[in-house]
């Protein structure tokens, strides 16, 4: 199985309010953000101590890594273990809208990362390798697994998920709480025993029916797609690989190949896709902007022939429209993103990736800062794009807005005692 069960842990007689702790790689532009997070937790036990948020990343530190897998160990005692299990969640925003998802674990033998990959899970970003050090430092000393990595199955027919919600009165309920940070509600069910083996049932005939799908379109089959976390779970791939080379067929191996994820229906209404935006620092605004309209832009175009390829463009004090060119790529973000990575590559200046329209006007303070709005994928394509063209740039897409990521809860054990 390529999607199973496991050995779930979940701590126990603790505010889980404090425990629950959004993705490390949210709000890397607003450290007030993890400050009040900080204050909030406090001494308390929280996945906050277990995490290296990448706001904080431009001050790396060996002695924070040290700290976390220190805080690992302590957190042991408090642990509780459900074997072979899953936990079916529900998330609810707080525009009222649930997300179901069922966490598993992947077997990371049938994940790539790359580009061209063919595997049966792949990326749909492209992966920056240098993100990945950092990241690993973490995980290759750690001894416990945190995840906020969202999977996406392509079930049309909603047999999976939407199934065991159905079934979750039988369950029994795990945890029920408020997640701090506007983060909405989450609630999560034991899915153990007969209902653990029903489901995976469903899930071999899910995967024999995209296999099935995928060839009669002559595409190498393609199962699931990592919807958010790509680099996270690009650095269990890295530790996996690196640990098999060094300590091939121990204990060691066997717990590092397989990842922690929860599972997700693309097809399920409440799944919304959010564009991110790009804020760009450099020296010389007007420079850029003439450097892309000039590489770059389409002159009177028809503008409802064109909405698809429309950027719009803020400074502190101007705004404007680009039509990109569409010979360059089918992605406007695709275009804009490999211009901008040549352009400060060249010219110099930094790059952020922000959620929200309203947040990316807020950030644009001083003349040396510009905000890009781009418009994202249509979340029906996103397998078919894949499947076609390999992953896509870096960035194209959010599920959700930042608030409504993946808090971490669960963990399991990726290294012996």
């Amino acid at each position: 199985m390529i999607f199973k069960s496991t050995n779930m842990l979940l701590p126990q007689t603790i505010e889980m309010k404090k425990w629950a702790v959004i993705a490390c790689d949210q709000f890397t532009s607003q450290p007030e953000y993890w400050q009040r997070v900080k204050s909030f937790v406090g001494e308390n036990p929280s996945t906050f101590h277990m995490i290296y948020p990448e706001a904080e990343l431009s001050s790396f530190s060996r002695k924070r890594i040290m700290e976390i897998n220190q805080k690992m160990n302590q957190y042991k005692s408090i642990l509780t273990e459900y074997p072979d299990s899953y936990i079916y969640v529900e998330r609810t925003l707080l525009d009222g809208r649930i997300r179901r998802g069922v966490i598993g674990v992947i077997d990371l033998e049938a994940y790539d990362y790359s580009n061209d990959s063919t595997s049966l899970i792949r990326a749909t970003e492209q992966t920056v390798i240098e993100r990945i050090p950092p990241r690993l430092e973490v995980r290759k000393r750690a001894c416990l697994e945190l995840s906020h990595v969202l999977l996406l199955c392509d079930d049309e027919k909603k047999q999976l998920i939407e199934k065991v919600s159905e079934q979750k009165k039988t369950l029994a309920l795990l945890y029920d709480f408020d997640l701090m940070e506007c983060g909405g509600h989450v609630k999560g069910w034991l899915l153990q025993g007969k209902e653990a083996e029903k489901f995976s049932v469903r899930l071999n005939d899910y995967m024999a029916g995209k296999r099935e799908k995928c060839l009669t379109e002559g595409i190498s089959p393609l199962y699931f797609a990592v919807g958010d976390g790509n680099h996270s779970l690009a650095t269990a791939k890295a530790n996996y690989e690196q640990i098999k080379l060094e300590n091939g067929g121990s204990k060691s191996e066997e717990l590092a190949r397989y990842a922690l994820v929860e599972l997700e229906n693309i097809h399920d209404e409440s799944l919304v896709f959010e564009p991110i935006h790009r804020l760009v620092k450099t020296k010389d605004v007007n420079h850029l902007l003439k450097k892309l309209d000039l590489d770059l832009c389409m002159h009177n175009e028809n503008p409802c022939e064109s909405d698809s390829r429309k950027i719009e463009w803020y400074t502190e004090n101007e705004n404007g429209t680009f039509i990109l060119n569409s010979k360059e790529s089918s992605l406007s973000v695709e275009i804009l993103q490999d211009f901008l990575d040549k352009y400060l590559k060249t010219y110099g200046g930094e790059i952020d990736y922000i959620h929200g329209e309203s947040s990316l006007k807020n950030l644009i303070c001083g003349k040396e800062m510009i905000g890009f709005v781009v418009p994202t994928i249509k979340k029906s394509d996103l397998f078919m794009v894949v499947a076609q063209e390999g992953a896509l740039p870096r960035k194209t897409f959010s599920m959700g807005h930042a608030e409504e990521k993946r808090y971490y809860i669960e963990t399991r054990m990726i290294k012996e005692d």
